[in-house]
């Protein structure tokens, strides 16, 4: 056997070995990995809204409008977006270029609208400059944000090629993170508004919001993006590079996507607001949210534990379903205690606690399977996709999806933003002096109002077509096509050197 033989046997007996279920993220990525996760959490968004409302201070119309105006050129920038993504190859994989380019500007960027208040203080909710700088950056940060979401939506299904590895890094991503204090910036975010609403310190809330904005914006990207560098795309693209036509197909054809694509649809049209702003303008403090999570903390880490015996016990879909309707179950036992003592009870500051308490603490047992099973089934759906048309689309599949449910989620947004205007919200208020009728349509929109507006998202759940024994032949069947795959394109290197 001549040298060349042997290399190349050699070569082939190495690309074998590298589907045989090994694992594959070694100690550091997965520390990377993790921090990318951790990082994902590490922010003030929670606060964006009172933020854009009483800060910055931005006209309810006007920024329904700037809304549309964003998403319609969100659209656009997506189509075009997605084919570069997908037309990708180079020698650091598909996905990575974007990730580790775009990075920084869109740090930038974002530290850039945490400053508005620098810039434009005391200044009316329609001052066309300010308008006009909050919607340039909303423009940018929206493109910027589009290359790093759409590749990093494919990137994650892609560093590795074995499921059970996939889960592992999940489950231990969202285990962990709770401890290394990704929830730490909302925690502080929520005391420091409540000190300066109280007025038990003189700090400038549009100072607060510029230091925990930006900064958090600073370090949550470098820890993203050591991650970028740190990591690997293991599963392989196909030579042909498909077009967005072939995206758009793959959704209708790849039915498990279609179903995913018609749930978050149906889903969208709840209509809600956030807890933040009841407990603000009705109970006083969002400190409070802080105190009654406390209890519950350790449960959303101990609900990790029964991952993996409720997959072996219970299919996907399943899961899926029951952890749907058992959180609606919980915000509609909230709403109704705070519609009894004459539909008076959720002014009540110690029996409203113990009742968001109380569904926090049973909310956070289903909290592993939330999180797992709903970001392995879209994994799932992209390798359905490969099985199915022998190539992957992550990039152009998925912003083909969000097209619809982008516009329909600006409608919806601009919509709430009315919403807000049409119950009587006045921008800039002191804490607590909302009228009655604003205060009770606070509260249904965090309980009742959401749960209602999207109960229909069930309903493609229970059309799930993955069964275990068919997803179990798709992996042995992918597993095989990816070996021969790699050993092929490892020969015809080969061959290349021999010449």
């Amino acid at each position: 056997m001549t040298e060349n033989e042997n290399k190349n046997k050699q070569t082939e007996s190495e690309q074998v070995s590298y589907y045989k279920g090994r694992n594959y993220v070694g100690v550091k990525e997965t520390t990377a990995y993790l921090l990318n996760d951790w990082s994902n959490s590490f922010n003030i968004n929670a606060f964006s809204e009172r933020y854009i409302w009483d800060v910055v201070n931005i006209d309810f119309t006007v920024n329904a409008v700037m809304n549309i105006a964003a998403t319609v050129w969100d659209v656009i920038n997506d189509t075009f977006i997605s084919v570069i993504v997908d037309s990708t190859r180079t020698r650091i994989g598909k996905f990575r270029p974007f990730l580790v380019g775009m990075q920084l500007p869109l740090t930038i960027m974002s530290i850039f609208t945490w400053l508005l208040p620098l810039f434009f203080p005391a200044t009316s909710g329609t001052y066309l400059p300010k308008l006009f700088y909050y919607y340039f950056f909303l423009i940018i940060n929206e493109t910027a944000g589009t290359f790093t979401a759409v590749a990093k939506s494919g990137y994650m299904s892609t560093i590795t090629p074995n499921p059970a590895e996939r889960i592992r890094l999940i489950t231990l991503a969202e285990l962990l993170t709770g401890f290394m204090g990704e929830d730490l910036p909302r925690y502080i975010m929520g005391i420091l508004i409540d000190l300066v609403n109280n007025k038990v310190v003189t700090w400038k809330l549009s100072s607060v919001f510029m230091v925990m904005g930006g900064g958090t914006a600073l370090i949550s990207s470098l820890c993203t993006f050591w991650f970028f560098l740190k990591s690997k795309e293991r599963v392989p693209q196909s030579i042909e590079k498909p077009s967005f036509k072939e995206g758009l197909k793959a959704i209708v054809s790849n039915y498990p996507v279609l179903l995913m694509c018609l749930s978050e649809f149906l889903g969208n049209f709840s209509i809600s607001k956030s807890e933040t702003n009841y407990f603000i303008d009705v109970l006083g403090s969002y400190s409070l949210i802080t105190i009654l999570n406390i209890p519950s903390s350790i449960n959303g880490s101990l609900s990790y534990m029964f991952v993996e015996p409720l997959r072996k016990r219970f299919s996907s879909k399943s899961l899926w379903i029951f952890n749907d309707i058992y959180n609606s179950a919980l915000s509609i036992g909230v709403f109704l205690f705070g519609m009894t003592k004459g539909k008076k009870m959720f002014y009540q500051t110690v029996p409203m606690c113990i009742a968001f308490g109380l569904k926090e603490w049973f909310v956070k047992w289903s909290w592993g399977i939330s999180k797992v099973i709903t970001a392995d089934l879209w994994n799932e759906a992209m390798d359905y996709c490969e099985w199915k048309n022998g190539y992957r689309m992550e990039a152009t599949t998925g912003v083909a999806k969000g097209l619809i449910l982008k516009l329909q989620s600006a409608l919806l947004g601009s919509v709430t933003s009315l919403i807000m205007k049409k119950i009587g919200y006045v921008q800039g208020l002191e804490i607590g002096t909302q009228n009655d009728r604003t205060k009770f349509w606070e509260f249904a929109l965090c309980t009742i109002v959401p749960t209602l507006t999207g109960i229909l998202r069930i309903v493609p759940k229970f059309l799930w077509p993955i069964s275990r024994e068919k997803r179990e032949k798709m992996y042995d069947e992918l597993a095989n096509r990816r070996q021969e795959a790699v050993i092929g394109y490892a020969s015809s290197e080969i061959k290349e050197s021999e010449k």
